[in-house]
């Protein structure tokens, strides 16, 4: 598995924990960072601190285009999924669109539902298709 592969899943990992605990993102961050078992990588510290630092209009642009679905329904797996590929598709200048389309999806089709990789896919397509026009 690619290095930046690696750190995406990393990064979902600790989006993931810290939503189901209830805990803040960069604490727990700041905990998996000292610990290092498994160590964070430089990549899944930004993105996990990217996600944080836009997570409101990460949100809002998930749940405006995320069509007969509630950001609080959809599987909190597949939730922290489309915030890494949504943050990588319109801030992460480096990271070419298809590539953080495609990440997301191969994440998604690992990691959860037989439905979500075309979800994830489908939701992405949308907010790339939009890109042009948002004011980030």
């Amino acid at each position: 598995m690619a290095a930046r592969s690696k750190a995406r899943k990393r990064a979902l990992d600790i989006l993931f924990e810290a939503e189901v605990r209830g805990e803040p993102v960069l604490e727990l961050l700041a905990e998996r960072v000292a610990a290092a078992d498994p160590p964070v990588s430089d990549y899944a510290a930004e993105l996990v601190r990217g996600v944080q630092a836009h997570s409101e209009q990460i949100d809002a642009l998930l749940g405006a285009h995320a069509e007969g679905w509630t950001l609080e329904r959809m599987p909190a797996v597949d939730r922290n999924i489309l915030r890494i590929g949504a943050y990588e598709l319109l801030w992460s200048a480096d990271v070419p669109d298809a590539v953080a389309i495609s990440e997301a999806v191969t994440l998604a089709g690992e990691l959860s539902t037989d439905d979500s990789s075309s979800f994830v896919n489908g939701l992405l397509g949308r907010l790339l298709d939009l890109k042009p026009t948002l004011t980030l």
